[in-house]
């Protein structure tokens, strides 16, 4: 039998040896840190410090907005700085908490649970949604709320993201390399909120040695199942993983509690074991630091808030000045132009590259050949689409299901044109969305 995958993909350079065999270190910060209030969809926290408080590491300093939010904690002991608008990575102004930390990262109480199998379901979400979970592979969705879906016991699967396909991002394969017993408990404690699904770890198979392990340590574990896949890219893509897995299909009108399923990556699912047995608040991510022009790449776990430029200085800085830094991977991630933002929940990798490859090309006419046809893992036809999003065409981009795009990226990577086919259709997508949300 092959391994499991779906239709359409590509294969970029994975550039994951670059930082791969670099253990996690661990970061302490030294300068101001900086917690924007919008770390995750839904309503943006809402600050309960002031400036000149005294705070403590793991206490929460903004209260969630709404239903779909979730608080922030400080991942730093010190005084609280100011409350005003910084930089974030994506390039907005976004009102922040800004801490000077005292260097002592003094902890606040946390209480840990002894035995998690005596929690009631209601007790295990309160956990995870006072913690601050949120959707850590990128998403942001508050976890508490993918938690609690209509018909519960309709849901037949929990899918751990274990792909990473993103190119040269190691953080996740880090982080089940040395701490496989989190993802296996945090999978166990989802598990028991819904009696009747199974466990399922979509793994690519360009980590045998962690499909190994982890089938190894889910040998008594009749409710988990390890699920080698193809290394492709977007494998760990929500409906790629899904179909994958499972075999069921979804589409941009669906939930994957639609088909039955909850998806969840592996920095989430860590983050939900560290809420429910230790009882600390997500105020630690792994982070990966890479690319040809860092002296020394790396897995670091970061304090939250962190800024990007005192991360790639403990990396060593720059071999040379790069071309290209982007924050995320290349498929997915968005080109910076300042480091000296700061990390969030979301925030997963900082990469530097020697070369910005892609200004290198000369966009020219498409050809008509297909290959963006082949490589959309949603089936649709990009040429068109980005014909149609160039022209302003909103109502034939929605007809020829525009809004069914991931934007992934593959069709771009595959142009032998070099069409910025991707742009082109995400720019319209949100502008259809836009005229929707205002009708």
């Amino acid at each position: 039998m092959g391994l499991r995958t779906f239709k359409g993909g590509v294969h970029p350079y994975d550039g994951k040896a670059i930082s791969k065999e670099k253990p996690i270190k661990e970061l302490k910060p030294q300068g101001e840190m900086v917690y924007p209030l919008s770390q995750h969809i839904g309503a943006p926290a809402t600050a309960i410090v002031a400036v000149g408080d005294t705070v403590l590491r793991g206490q929460k300093i903004a209260d969630a907005g709404g239903f779909v939010s979730a608080p922030i904690f400080a991942s730093v002991s010190g005084t609280v700085k100011a409350i005003e608008p910084r930089r974030v990575a994506t390039g907005d102004m976004v009102n922040s908490i800004i801490i000077e930390s005292d260097g002592k990262f003094i902890e606040t109480g946390f209480e840990a649970c002894d035995d998690y199998t005596e929690l009631s379901d209601d007790q295990i979400i309160s956990k995870i949604q006072n913690a601050g979970i949120v959707g850590m592979g990128g998403a942001g969705f508050p976890t508490h709320v993918k938690l609690s879906p209509n018909k519960p016991e309709s849901i037949e699967f929990i899918i751990a993201n274990c792909a990473e396909c993103e190119p040269y991002l190691t953080s996740d394969y880090r982080s089940m390399v040395e701490e496989p017993e989190k993802l296996i408990t945090g999978m166990k404690i989802i598990l028991q909120l819904f009696p009747k699904a199974k466990g399922l770890l979509g793994i690519e198979d360009n980590k045998s040695d962690v499909i190994a392990s982890l089938s190894k340590l889910c040998e008594h574990e009749p409710r988990i199942e390890v699920v080698p896949l193809m290394t492709k890219y977007p494998q760990g893509g929500e409906r790629q993983l899904i179909k994958a897995c499972t075999g069921r299909e979804i589409n941009s009108k669906m939930l994957p509690a639609d088909a039955g399923c909850i998806v969840d990556n592996v920095a989430t699912i860590n983050a939900v074991y560290t809420a429910v047995v230790e009882g600390k608040p997500v105020m630690d991510r792994i982070f990966t630091v890479t690319g040809d022009s860092v002296m020394e790449p790396r897995n670091f776990r970061i304090c939250i808030g962190t800024s990007c430029k005192e991360i790639l200085e403990a990396a060593g800085g720059y071999i040379h000045e790069p071309k290209k830094i982007i924050s995320g991977g290349p498929m997915m991630g968005f080109a910076l132009l300042d480091v000296d933002v700061p990390t969030t929940k979301t925030s997963g990798a900082l990469l530097c590259l020697s070369e910005d490859e892609v200004s290198k090309y000369e966009t020219t006419a498409c050809i008509n050949c297909g290959r963006c046809v082949d490589a959309c893992p949603e089936n649709l036809i990009p040429s068109r689409l980005s014909k149609f999003a160039d022209h302003g065409d909103k109502a034939t981009f929605e007809k020829w299901y525009g809004l069914e795009c991931i934007e992934c990226g593959s069709c771009s990577f595959a142009c032998p044109a070099r069409k910025p086919l991707a742009q082109s259709i995400k720019t319209m997508k949100k502008m259809v969305l836009a005229d929707k949300r205002k009708k």
